[in-house]
């Protein structure tokens, strides 16, 4: 299978992509598009079901309406084989490895409701406009997620992966645009208010940030909202783990016109908090977190710490390292760093922290808020051997190794022992990797939520003296294409 969730075959010597067909079926496929090497192709008929197929999970992923869980007609033990095979592949192909020792995936126990953050995209079928300025809606409103391929909108009522106060956020959103007229935005005309809904739910302390994404500077009568939503997301019952639910954040995110959002987001970069914290509190791995709207944060808490806890052994940290976290986001991985490398301190001295003698973590993180959170988060979890700083990491790594334009010298970094990169799906900035290579840490940890970037990566490290150790994949995305991977390289020779 693809990492679009299609099927693929062979017939002489063409590969075929055939959609809803899944790894192990024998189908009768007509061909749609024929191209020079591959075709595409749709299933005339089932000749022999694979053993790995099921049925969908829900009803938007049998009717083909969803295009959020491709791979929801294969077997969750079938996904987690296919994810390492693509991992195993992508490394050989596109890394240039021969035989990379990768260990068994780490899956999921139970698959479902595992994403702590929604982006929903509004629609009402697009809008009637009229003279004097007057918008209306041309249907009713949908909340939900885009269909494959498309953006078309699947009003969506219950997703299986995403958290319980999402969709009862996103039905408190339905009705009171339904009994108030509010309109959602029109991309054809540039007009309409509701853009998109952003829910983001911390599972250790059940703490719900919703972020309204509007073209305009307010939503009428808001405080209706607010109650409507507060009342949803109260009359949920307690998570599996018996944390109750609360609304502790509204957010307005302001979007405007067709180039309002910022890069890589849905949200726009003005922020009005219109009810409760601008934030939420987090609870991972005996840690805590305040979450704001533009921050990233792992979407799988579950996973999350099993990631960082492969990642914190790959770096066989023994307490007196210099770590930089490297697109640290709010400086999850960087704590739990830091704080292993204050008990492994601790242990080798009868118990006794030495704040000038125990390693230290600097972080660089190219979004603001992200980097206010993650000092934040170094205060709130009495950690003190950890700084994080604003800029590109690809633009800030090499100042602070030159020390040019340093207004702070306690900043500067002469040497890493270990750099943990976790960018994102675009994978590294050469110019990065030329900087980590320039201060030649002993180690490597490379988290990667694209296998096909990570490969590229590894194989420029490899040219920079870096040596591919071993990786480990990680379920992140269950039903969905993506796979993580955190991987370990060491140092062999000076370059």
């Amino acid at each position: 299978m693809t990492n679009e969730g299609q099927g693929l075959g062979r017939s002489n010597g063409l590969a075929v992509f055939v959609k809803g067909a899944v790894v192990g079926d024998t189908v009768e496929v007509e061909l749609t598009k024929v191209k020079k090497n591959y075709a595409f192709g749709r299933v005339i008929s089932m000749i022999e079901e694979s053993p790995a197929r099921i049925e969908p999970m829900c009803e938007y992923s049998e009717q083909g309406l969803c295009g959020g869980c491709p791979y929801s007609s294969l077997s969750y033990e079938a996904q987690l084989a296919l994810k390492e095979k693509q991992v195993r592949d992508k490394l050989v192909r596109l890394g240039g490895l021969e035989e990379p020792v990768l260990r068994p995936i780490i899956g999921m126990e139970e698959p479902f409701r595992y994403r702590n953050k929604a982006t929903m995209p509004v629609w009402t079928g697009g809008i009637i406009t009229r003279k004097g300025g007057i918008v209306e809606n041309l249907g009713e409103a949908a909340v939900g997620f885009y269909k494959a391929k498309s953006h078309e909108v699947v009003d969506c009522y219950d997703c299986q992966i995403q958290s319980m106060p999402a969709m009862a956020a996103a039905e408190a959103l339905r009705q009171f645009m339904e009994s108030d007229n509010i309109t959602a935005y029109d991309p054809k005309w540039e007009k309409g208010l509701m853009r998109h809904l952003v829910v983001k739910t911390a599972r250790g302390t059940g703490e719900v940030m919703v972020v309204l994404v509007i073209n305009g500077k307010g939503i009428p009568n808001h405080r209706k909202l607010v109650e409507m939503l507060d009342d949803y997301i109260y009359n949920l019952p307690p998570s599996e783990d018996g944390v109750e639910y609360s609304l502790e954040s509204v957010v307005l995110s302001i979007c405007k016109g067709k180039n309002g959002n910022l890069p890589g987001s849905v949200m726009g970069e003005e922020l009005i908090t219109i009810a409760g914290k601008p934030v939420i509190r987090e609870q991972a791995g005996g840690l805590e977190f305040e979450i704001s709207p533009l921050s990233f944060y792992q979407v799988n808490p579950v996973q999350m710490e099993r990631l960082y806890a492969k990642a914190i052994e790959y770096a066989e940290l023994s307490g007196t390292e210099t770590v930089l976290d490297l697109y640290c986001g709010v400086g999850t991985i960087g704590l739990f760093a830091a704080r292993s490398m204050e008990e492994a301190y601790m242990a080798e001295h009868n118990g006794q922290l030495d704040y000038d003698k125990v390693g230290r973590v600097l972080g660089i993180e190219s979004v603001k808020g992200a980097v206010l959170d993650a000092n934040r988060n170094a205060v709130i979890n009495h950690i003190v051997n950890a700084r994080y700083v604003l800029g590109k990491a690809e633009e800030e790594l090499p100042k602070l190794v030159s020390g040019e334009d340093l207004k702070d010298e306690s900043l500067r970094v002469e040497h890493a022992d270990v750099v943990i990169l976790d960018p994102p799906r675009a994978g590294c900035d050469p110019r990065l990797l030329d900087a980590v290579a320039e201060i030649s840490p002993e180690r490597i940890v490379y988290v990667s939520c694209d296998p096909a970037t990570l490969a590229r990566d590894v194989k420029y490290l490899g040219e920079k003296g870096y040596r591919f150790i071993e990786g480990t994949p990680v379920d992140m995305f269950p039903w969905g294409v993506h796979c993580e991977v955190v991987t370990k390289l060491d140092r062999v020779n000076e370059v």
